[in-house]
C-alpha cells in the first residue's frame, strides 16, 4: 500500500492515480516543485532553467509537474508570485497601524531591507524579470493586488504624519516605496562589484548595520517638514 501511494505521489505508470491526490499531498508536492523551481530559475534565469533539472532535482516525474503548472512560464510566473508574496508579508500594513508615523515609516524601510537580506533569490528574480521586460509578471494577476494594501498603509503613514505636523506635504506613496526599496535592492544587488571597487565588505554585519541606518535616515530626512 504504501510503495503504491507513494507510486502515485511520483507520478509512476506502475501505479495509476484513482481520483485526485489528498490535498495535503497535493499541497506538498506542489509546494515542493515550486522550491525547486525558485532555486532553478534563481540559478539559471528563465531561459536557462529547464524543466527536466526541475523534475530531477525535485525527484518528481515530468507528468506531474504539468499536472500542476501548464508550462514553464506558468510555473515561472507563480514562483515570481510566491516571491512578491514574501516580500509582501515582511510588510503587512497590519503592523504599521497602531505606530506612530515616523515609527510605521522605520519599520517599512527596515522590513524591506531585511527581505533582501534574508531572501536575496528576490533579487535575483527581480534581476531576471527586468531583463524580460516584466513580461511574465504581467500576465499575473496576484501580484498587482499585493501591492494596493502597502500603498494605501504608506498613504495612511503619509496623513498622520502631516496631520502631527512631522512630515512635509506633497510626498506620492509610490515614489517614496520605490525610493525605499531602491535603497535597499541597489545596495545588496551590486555588492559584489561596489564591495571590490571600495574595498569593503558590504555584506559585513556592522557594514549591514550601518547601511540600515543610513537607509532611515535618507528617508525619514527627506519626509520631515
Amino acid at each position: 500500500m504504501a510503495a503504491k501511494a507513494r507510486g502515485v505521489e511520483e507520478g509512476s505508470k506502475a501505479a495509476p492515480r484513482r481520483g485526485r491526490p489528498p490535498l495535503r499531498d497535493a499541497a506538498r508536492t506542489r509546494e515542493r516543485i515550486l522550491k525547486t523551481a525558485t532555486a532553478e530559475f534563481t540559478e539559471k534565469g528563465y531561459d536557462g532553467a529547464r524543466v527536466d533539472e526541475i523534475v530531477r532535482r525535485a525527484k518528481i516525474s515530468k507528468n506531474l509537474v504539468y499536472h500542476y503548472f501548464d508550462s514553464k512560464e506558468q510555473l515561472f510566473i507563480e514562483v515570481m508570485e510566491g516571491m512578491y508574496r514574501v516580500m509582501r508579508e515582511r510588510q503587512a500594513e497590519q503592523s504599521f497601524a497602531d505606530l506612530s508615523p515616523e515609527e510605521g515609516m522605520r519599520k517599512l524601510v527596515t522590513f524591506t531591507f531585511q527581505v533582501f537580506l534574508e531572501h536575496p533569490e528576490v533579487i535575483a528574480l527581480l534581476n531576471i524579470e527586468n531583463l524580460h521586460k516584466a513580461r511574465h509578471i504581467r500576465r499575473s494577476k496576484n501580484i498587482p493586488a499585493l501591492y494596493n494594501p502597502l500603498i494605501e498603509a504608506i498613504e495612511d503613514l503619509l496623513r498622520r504624519g502631516q496631520a502631527a505636523g512631522v512630515f512635509r506635504d506633497g510626498v506620492d506613496p509610490v515614489d517614496l516605496y520605490i525610493s525605499i526599496s531602491g535603497l535597499g535592492y541597489f545596495y545588496l544587488a551590486n555588492r559584489h562589484t561596489l564591495g571590490t571597487v571600495f574595498k569593503t565588505d558590504l555584506e559585513a554585519p556592522a557594514r549591514v548595520e550601518q547601511r540600515l541606518r543610513h537607509m532611515n535616515e535618507v528617508i525619514l530626512g527627506y519626509l520631515r517638514r
